[in-house]
């Protein structure tokens, strides 16, 4: 990991306030900030692992955990919400046994729900990776899934 985040580290060399890029990289590079690459990016900037962490957490771009192999979103806002909105998100978190925020056992899928995607008119609306599908049913979810398995 360490020739991984030196590619990502020494064009940045002598910037002390590139934390935010710094992490943006390195969570584009290896899919998440996990505890090791924090050290490393604490040592290259010589401050402490607990002042990149209060800046990671205070950006919701940043996860700590690995990412499944596919992120699915289910968009809850209200026009999605009042068309199955929940009814699209409950099906999915039984499908796959995790929860908003969580990823599957076998690192497949990471779940998340998200606030508005602003395709109302396509309501309701599951994102997989980068396709949006639209007017979704609890059993098309399901048909979906299956086809990312």
């Amino acid at each position: 990991m360490r020739e991984q985040l030196a590619e990502v580290l020494d064009p940045y060399k002598g910037e002390r306030g590139a934390v935010i890029p710094i992490l943006q990289k390195v969570q584009e590079k290896l899919g998440y900030l996990p505890e090791e690459a924090v050290k490393e990016i604490a040592r290259f900037l010589r401050t402490s692992e607990g002042d990149i962490y209060g800046i990671a957490t205070f950006y919701a771009q940043f996860r700590f955990t690995r990412p499944g192999e596919h992120l699915l979103k289910v968009c809850m806002g209200t026009a999605c919400y009042v068309r199955g909105g929940e009814l699209i998100l409950d099906a999915v978190q039984r499908e796959l046994d995790v929860a908003p925020g969580g990823t599957t056992s076998d690192l497949k899928f990471s779940l998340e729900w998200v606030a508005c995607f602003g395709c109302c008119a396509l309501s309701p609306v599951m994102v997989v990776d980068n396709t949006v599908y639209s007017r979704m049913t609890p059993s098309k979810a399901k048909q979906i899934l299956d086809s990312y398995r």
